[in-house]
C-alpha cells in the first residue's frame, strides 16, 4: 500500500513539474536602439506592466547603437530586432539574409533643426553641416523627402552620430543642423524651444508618390528560420506590443515617466503631449500583411534613391496567423 502511495505521489509531482515546465513564460531576447529611439518607445512600459509575462513570454531587450544593431541583427547573434526598419530588413534580405518584418510599430516622421539663421530651407545645407545618425533608415527616408524638395543630400557634409548624440549636437549648436525625430525631436524642444524646425513636407511629398499618407516605418523583425520554428510565440509577441501601445496611448502621463524614466518633469511632459498628439510620435501597431501596399511603397521610396539595388522579396512581409 505505502509503494502505491509513494508510487502516485511520484507520479503527482512529475506531473506538477511537467505542467510548471508549460506554463513558464518562454526566453526571448530582442535587440533595440537605446533610447531616446522608437524601438525603446514600448520596451520599458511591456516589463512595467509585465505584458511579456502576461502573454507567456519573457523577454530581454538588449540595447545597441544603430550600426551595432544592424551588425548583430543581420549576423544573427540576435534573431529577433525590436528597432527593425523596413529599408533595413529589405535591403538585408537583398544580400542573401533571410528576415521578414512581422510587424509595424511607428510610422514614419522625421526632422531637421537649426539654430542657424542662414538655414531656412534643405537646399541651404547644401555645402554646410549636417549631424545625423547616417546609419539609420530615418535618414535614408529623411534623403528621399530632400530630393522631392529639390536638394542633394550628397552636397550635405554629414557629421556621422549615434542617435543619443543628435541632441547633445543641437543644443551645443556644433552643426548647421540636425536631422533627427521622435522622441528625441521632442525632447530637445523641451530643453531649447527656439530651435527652428525646416518643413519636409512629408505628408504631401508622400502622397504625390503613392497616393497614400500612411508610412510604415519600424517594427519587429526576425530570421525567418527562427520564426519557423517558434510561430506559436509570434501572435503572443504582437500581443505584448499591442497591448503596451494601448496602454500608452490611455495612461500617456503614467507613461512617459516610463519612457522618459531619467528625464526631468518637463521632459517627461514633453513626451505625455507627444503621445496625445500622435502626429510626429506615428505609433500604429499594425501586422505587415495589413500593410503589405504601404511597405511596397516604402520599397520603391529605397529604389528610387538606389538604397535598395533591386526589390525585397516577398517573404519579408509576414504574412500573420489568419490574414
Amino acid at each position: 500500500m505505502n509503494r502505491i502511495l509513494a508510487g502516485l505521489a511520484c507520479a503527482g509531482m512529475l506531473l506538477s513539474s511537467v505542467a510548471a515546465r508549460a506554463q513558464s513564460p518562454e526566453p526571448l531576447s530582442i535587440v533595440v536602439f537605446g533610447p531616446p529611439s522608437l524601438g525603446a518607445f514600448l520596451p520599458p512600459v511591456i516589463k512595467a506592466q509585465k505584458l511579456d509575462e502576461k502573454n507567456g513570454l519573457a523577454i530581454k531587450f538588449e540595447e545597441r547603437t544603430p550600426d551595432a544593431y544592424t551588425a548583430q541583427f543581420n549576423s544573427g547573434e540576435f534573431q529577433l530586432g525590436g528597432s527593425a526598419s523596413l529599408l533595413t530588413v529589405g535591403l538585408a534580405d537583398i544580400r542573401g539574409v533571410k528576415v521578414t518584418y512581422l510587424f509595424n510599430l511607428f510610422d514614419f516622421w522625421g526632422a531637421v533643426v537649426t539654430s542657424r539663421a542662414d538655414v531656412k530651407t534643405l537646399k541651404d545645407l547644401e555645402g554646410k553641416d549636417l549631424a545625423a545618425a547616417k546609419g539609420t533608415t530615418n535618414y535614408v527616408m529623411f534623403d528621399w523627402f530632400a530630393r522631392q524638395l529639390g536638394a542633394d543630400p550628397a552636397k550635405f557634409s554629414v557629421i556621422n552620430t549615434a542617435t543619443p548624440g543628435l541632441i547633445g549636437y543641437a543644443l551645443a549648436d556644433r552643426a548647421a543642423a540636425v536631422q533627427l525625430w521622435e522622441p528625441a525631436y521632442t525632447t530637445l524642444l523641451s530643453k531649447k524651444s527656439d530651435m527652428r524646425t525646416i518643413d519636409l513636407a512629408i505628408s504631401d511629398s508622400w502622397k504625390k508618390f503613392t497616393g497614400s499618407r500612411n508610412i510604415p516605418y519600424l517594427g519587429v523583425a526576425a530570421h525567418i528560420d527562427w520564426v519557423e520554428k517558434h510561430q506559436r510565440l509570434i501572435p503572443k509577441l504582437y500581443a505584448a506590443y499591442k497591448e503596451a501601445a494601448d496602454w500608452v496611448s490611455a495612461h500617456p502621463d503614467d507613461a512617459a515617466k516610463l519612457i522618459a524614466a531619467k528625464g526631468t518633469p518637463d521632459d517627461q511632459k514633453a513626451i505625455a503631449d507627444l503621445i496625445r498628439a500622435n502626429d510626429r510620435l506615428g505609433m500604429n501597431v499594425q501586422w505587415a500583411s495589413d500593410v503589405a501596399k504601404e511597405i511596397a511603397s516604402v520599397y520603391a521610396a529605397g529604389k528610387s534613391i538606389a538604397f535598395l539595388p533591386s526589390e525585397p522579396s516577398a517573404a519579408t512581409i509576414y504574412q500573420a496567423p489568419g490574414k
